[in-house]
């Protein structure tokens, strides 16, 4: 590893992004590693990403990119990994030769945080919101098994990027404007929510689904959410937005020491207790 790269920095981009607790999850990592790697929460609203991208200089080895900045990277780089190119968003972006590599890692925190409810296998799901991560949530669900899914939108109009995102993966893909009530009478596997932390949530499941399908809410700030609170109370099955956040952030530490996303580090198992520990997981 080059002197540059042994005193690199990283940082998440988004707006907003004071609340974000991937500081606290890579610090921990790049600790356990030995790495003196700075890595902070910059505030990047969006169409602001280009001039922030313009200053990058040689001390930086990569971005993690949070709403609204999936999509808007996508020009800037130099490669995209399959699942970028899959999804249509990159959520990691690995510095090198004075260029941009983008990644998708939220695919794997979605499969880490389902896994760690016991969750390995999906039919039908309920989406909640249609930005950047409900289309890596599509590719997840169809990857577990997933053939029929029903996107609640507030714009159904700006969701319609989904559908051949949908067509592409095997999906029979339904959107809804959000708090119109699915009345198809089929208990989801799984319900999804992939909206912003605090937004209003203006659909009421049964305790029917509430019991039956498993919640995963990617949100984090805060929590319990409104929505983990009614399934804990049904006693239903809760994956939470810190989980997927961990797992999504184990994929990226990977792709800034190594540069690949394949392979366990050394002293993996030890840098994800770290991480845990560091979030109170």
């Amino acid at each position: 590893m080059s002197a540059a790269e042994a005193s690199a920095r990283l940082a998440v981009l988004g707006s907003p992004i004071a609340h974000s607790k991937s500081p606290a999850l890579h610090r921990a990592a790049y600790e356990v590693l030995g790495l003196d790697w700075r890595y902070d929460a910059i505030e990047v609203a969006e169409g602001a990403l280009a001039t922030f991208l313009g200053g990058l200089d040689a001390s930086w080895r990569g971005l993690s990119l949070t709403m609204p900045l999936k999509r808007e990277v996508l020009p800037a780089l130099r490669s995209a990994s399959p699942m970028v190119d899959r999804v249509g968003a990159a959520n990691t972006v690995l510095v090198r030769n004075g260029a941009l590599d983008g990644f998708n890692t939220d695919v794997a925190g979605i499969f880490g945080a389902f896994r760690e409810v016991g969750v390995d296998h999906l039919e039908s799901v309920h989406v909640l919101g249609a930005g950047a991560t409900a289309a890596s949530v599509l590719v997840a669900v169809a990857d577990l098994g997933a053939t029929r899914v029903l996107v609640s939108a507030r714009d159904p109009e700006k969701a319609a990027i989904l559908g051949p995102l949908a067509t592409a993966n095997g999906i029979d893909l339904t959107i809804r404007s959000l708090g119109v009530m699915d009345r198809s009478g089929i208990i989801p596997s799984a319900v999804i929510s992939t909206l912003p932390g605090g937004a209003p949530v203006d659909v009421v499941y049964p305790e029917a689904v509430r019991t039956e399908a498993a919640l995963l809410d990617v949100t984090y700030d805060p929590w319990p959410s409104p929505l983990a609170t009614q399934w804990a109370q049904a006693g239903g099955i809760v994956a939470g937005g810190l989980s997927m956040l961990l797992h999504q952030a184990v994929a990226q530490v990977r792709i800034f020491v190594t540069g690949s996303e394949r392979g366990a580090l050394e002293r993996e198992k030890e840098m994800i207790a770290a991480m845990r520990t560091a979030v109170g997981l």
